[in-house]
C-alpha cells in the first residue's frame, strides 16, 4: 500500500513541478520584457503572417477573437501593434507589429511550449502517444476534461495585463510561503 502512496505521491509532486515551470516561465517574461506569454505568443505569430486579420491570429493560435481583441488592446497600448482598416473591407481590421515590437521579440527567448515542442519531437511516435495517453488518464482522475484549455503554457488569466500577472504571481507566491510555515499534521 505504501508504495502505491509513493508513486501517487511522486505524481503529484511532477505534476506541480510542471505548474511551476509554467509560472516561473511566466513571471521571467514579464519581469524581463513587461510581456505576458499570451502577448508574446500574438506577436510571434503576427511577426511569422507579416499582418493579417485579428480572426486569422485567434485561428492560429487556438484563442477566442475577444480574447485576442483584448490582447491586442494591451499591445496597442504599449505601441507593439498597428491597426488599421482593411481597404477592401472597411469593416476588416488589419493588425501588424510595430519596428519596436520586432525589437523586443528578437531579444526575448521562445515560449515554453516552442521548447516543449522542440523536445517532444525529438521523442519516437510511440514515447509521443504513451504521454498523451498517460496526461490525459490524469485529467480524466481530475475531472479536467471538459475544462476548456489553449496550448498556450501560462498560468493566471489568458488575457492579463502585466500588473495582473504580477499581482497573481506575487499572490501566489504569498500562498506558497504560508503553505511552507504551517505546521504540519
Amino acid at each position: 500500500m505504501d508504495y502505491k502512496i509513493d508513486i501517487c505521491e511522486e505524481v503529484l509532486i511532477t505534476l506541480r513541478k510542471i505548474i511551476r515551470a509554467i509560472d516561473i516561465h511566466s513571471r521571467y517574461l514579464v519581469k524581463q520584457y513587461g510581456l505576458t506569454g499570451p502577448q508574446l505568443l500574438v506577436l510571434k505569430e503576427l511577426l511569422r503572417l507579416n499582418e493579417t486579420h485579428i480572426s486569422v491570429i485567434a485561428e492560429r493560435i487556438s484563442l477566442s477573437q475577444p480574447t485576442v481583441t483584448d490582447i491586442l488592446d494591451r499591445l496597442e497600448t504599449k505601441k507593439y501593434i498597428e491597426r488599421n482598416r482593411s481597404e477592401n473591407d472597411k469593416r476588416r481590421v488589419i493588425v501588424k507589429v510595430t519596428d519596436q515590437a520586432k525589437k523586443i521579440i528578437n531579444q526575448v527567448p521562445s515560449l515554453l511550449q516552442e521548447q516543449f515542442v522542440l523536445e517532444f519531437n525529438k521523442l519516437q511516435e510511440w514515447e509521443q502517444t504513451l504521454i498523451l495517453s498517460s496526461i490525459q488518464r490524469i485529467a480524466s482522475m481530475m475531472h479536467a476534461r471538459e475544462i476548456e484549455a489553449t496550448p498556450v503554457l501560462v498560468s493566471g488569466p489568458i488575457s492579463a495585463t502585466e500588473d495582473e500577472v504580477n499581482n497573481f504571481l506575487k499572490k501566489e507566491d504569498g500562498n506558497n510561503k504560508k503553505l511552507k510555515e504551517s505546521p504540519t499534521e
